[in-house]
């Protein structure tokens, strides 16, 4: 087999907020390891695998980079997180 594999990843969390948050962090933490696509990560309460919620913004930027803030952010879009 050649190319790509998506690595699925199952862990529980309390409820829709905390699973965000929690992928938020173990995603940011990972992209140093391995390419991550943050804006593909998404969380699905473990009943209705197939509604899946955005984690990252992911809107497209100039210079071809995209928003790492979280999807319901309401300040501008950025390519790095505010410190």
């Amino acid at each position: 087999m050649t190319g790509r594999f998506v690595i699925h990843l199952p862990v529980a969390a309390a409820d829709l907020n905390r699973a965000r948050i929690l992928a938020r962090v173990a995603g940011r933490a990972l992209r140093f390891v391995a390419p991550i696509e943050l804006g593909g990560i998404t969380v699905s309460a473990e009943d209705e695998q197939h509604v899946r919620h955005w984690v990252f913004c992911d809107r497209p930027l100039d210079g071809g980079r995209r928003c790492v803030l979280h999807t319901d952010h309401r300040s501008p879009c950025a390519t790095r997180l505010p410190r």
